[in-house]
């Protein structure tokens, strides 16, 4: 969904509301020729991952940042979109080693809370997406309801306990899964069927589990789902705002087989499609949003 502005007056507004979020992670399109300085570009991308069917569907944007892939959904015509996120900074998985600098990193480059470039966008595009302040570990049925499709977007990578996210994730998931994550591509290319994991942890980025393709396609298998189609890989583009590459020799190598393998420079990602494996009884059931909140509880975070 896209707004145009109405006047010259609008379209400077807009531009000073982008220009007001410290740091946009996305890069939206926020009306015609008017796209946030994101540090990543989804855009060239989407059209390749293997979508489940979302008009008229309720449908959950797990880990949501800035909110590209929620406001795509509502976009396609979903009935209903929740985007859930942390609500701070202190509530990333930090390495080991970052648990005090990592919070106050992102408050100095994105500001003091989460969620200012989702807001921003949210109005301009006069979105109807709810956003939930919750870890994907706080997924339930109590919490946000069952979903008829589920997105989680390059959200793996960055958690320490992957599969214990799949599974929280699969306790709401009453239809179809669509999971994009950032893949190795070395092991992918030489390990096509061996699923495999690099693990991280320290290197400052915020980043743990990192797989070949086969190794995704075991997370999602040992977290109790079936896949029903892959994507192959692809690259999800840098934006205006990321930081430069390095030109050294070894980086530069490593850009010619990122373009050679997924067609593009960007980091190199797989996206599956996936269903409950088994689903149990509670599964057959419409999906539905949360139970009310019993009286004198607090309303949940928005």
């Amino acid at each position: 969904m896209t707004i145009t502005p109405e006047s010259p007056e609008a379209e400077r507004d807009l531009h000073a509301s982008i220009a007001e979020v410290p740091m946009w992670y996305h890069s939206i399109e926020l009306a015609p020729g008017v796209v946030t300085p994101g540090r990543f570009d989804l855009r060239p991308s989407v059209g390749r991952l293997p979508w489940p069917q979302v008009r008229g569907r309720r449908c959950l944007d797990v880990g949501t940042s800035d909110g590209f892939l929620a406001f795509e959904l509502e976009r396609r015509g979903a009935g209903e979109v929740v985007a859930t996120d942390i609500g701070s900074h202190e509530e990333w998985d930090w390495e080991e080693h970052l648990h005090g600098d990592g919070p106050a990193y992102l408050r100095h480059v994105s500001g003091p809370t989460t969620g200012i470039g989702f807001a921003a966008a949210h109005r301009a595009l006069a979105s109807r997406v709810q956003r939930r302040e919750l870890s994907v570990y706080q997924l339930s049925p109590e919490t946000v309801g069952t979903f008829d499709v589920v997105v989680c977007g390059s959200l793996l990578l960055h958690l320490r306990d992957p599969v214990a996210a799949l599974a929280a994730i699969r306790s709401v998931c009453a239809g179809e899964l669509l999971c994009t994550n950032q893949v190795e591509l070395g092991l992918s290319l030489l390990h096509r069927r061996r699923p495999l994991m690099r693990l991280d942890g320290t290197s400052g980025l915020a980043q743990w589990w990192l797989p070949s393709v086969a190794g995704q396609r075991q997370l999602l298998r040992a977290a109790g789902f079936e896949i029903i189609a892959e994507s192959g890989l692809y690259p999800v583009r840098f934006g205006p705002s990321h930081p430069p590459r390095s030109r050294r020799p070894r980086w530069l190598l490593r850009a010619i087989l990122q373009r050679t393998a997924t067609g593009a420079e960007g980091v190199p990602h797989c996206a599956m499609r996936a269903r409950p494996a088994n689903p149990g009884p509670e599964r057959d059931a419409a999906p539905s949003a949360p139970p009310p909140a019993s009286p004198g509880a607090p309303p949940p975070a928005s």
